[in-house]
C-alpha cells in the first residue's frame, strides 16, 4: 500500500528520536547564506525533484553549524580560483527526515542513507551536499552520476562514464579536503565537516532555528 506524502511525513515526525551520547559543543546553527552570501541554493527536499518525489522541508534554506558554515565560505573561495561557484542541495536535515528516507528506501540502497538509530552528520549540522557551477556560463556542471542517484556512478572511486565530469567530481573533493571536509565514499556530492562527531544529533525544525542568525 502506498501512503500520501503528508501521512508519511506526520509518521515521521511522531518518530522518537533515540536517546545519544552528550558532545562536546553545543548547537550553534547558521544559515550559510548569511554568513556567504555567494553560496548558491538548490535545496531539492524543499521541492518534489528528490527520489521522494515530494517536499519533506517548509523552507529552500541550508544550516550548518557555524565552523562548518565557514569552511565552506572558504571552500567557494577556493572553487572561485577555479572558475567554480558552489551549489548546495542539502545542510542541516532534522532526524525526523532521515528516519524517513530510512523508511522510503529498500534494504539493499541503505548506504545512502543515514542510519536513524545512529544518527547522520546531516542530523548534526556538519553535512553538505552540493556540487560546482561554472562562474561564466552560469550553469551547473557535469557529474558522473545525478544528484542522490543510488548507484554505483555515485561512488567516489568510480572510474566510468565521462573523463571531463570524473575531473570535476575529484576537483569538488580536493576543493573540500582542503577546507576541512572529508568525502562520503558512496556520494561524491557528500561531505562531512572534520569535527563532526562534536556536535549533538537534532530533530530541531527549521522554523524553530530562527531567522535572525548572524555570520
Amino acid at each position: 500500500m502506498q501512503y500520501a506524502p503528508d501521512v508519511l511525513l506526520a509518521h515521521a515526525r511522531a518518530a522518537r528520536m533515540p536517546g545519544f551520547a552528550p558532545t562536546s559543543r553545543a548547537a550553534d546553527l547558521v544559515d550559510i547564506t548569511q554568513v556567504d552570501p555567494a553560496i548558491a541554493l538548490d535545496i531539492r527536499y524543499a521541492t518534489a525533484r528528490n527520489f521522494l518525489g515530494f517536499p519533506v522541508y517548509p523552507t529552500p534554506r541550508a544550516f550548518l553549524q557555524r565552523p562548518a558554515a565557514h569552511a565552506l565560505s572558504h571552500a567557494r573561495a577556493l572553487a572561485a580560483r577555479h572558475g567554480y561557484g558552489l551549489l548546495v542541495y542539502d545542510a542541516y536535515r532534522p532526524w525526523h527526515v532521515s528516519y524517513l528516507f530510512r523508511q522510503a528506501v529498500p534494504q539493499d540502497l541503505y548506504e545512502f542513507v543515514g542510519d536513524p538509530a545512529i544518527g547522520s552528520r546531516h542530523n548534526r549540522g556538519c553535512a553538505v551536499d552540493l556540487t560546482l557551477w561554472d562562474l561564466a556560463t552560469g550553469r551547473v556542471v557535469s557529474m558522473p552520476s545525478g544528484f542522490d542517484e543510488m548507484t554505483s556512478r555515485a561512488y567516489v572511486a568510480y572510474a566510468g562514464g565521462n573523463k571531463g565530469a570524473r575531473a570535476l567530481r575529484d576537483l569538488l573533493g580536493r576543493i573540500m579536503a582542503a577546507s576541512g571536509f572529508l568525502p562520503l565514499a558512496e556520494e561524491w556530492w557528500h561531505f562531512d565537516y572534520v569535527d563532526w562527531q562534536d556536535y549533538p544529533v537534532m530533530d530541531l525544525p527549521f522554523d524553530a532555528i530562527g531567522r535572525d542568525t548572524t555570520p
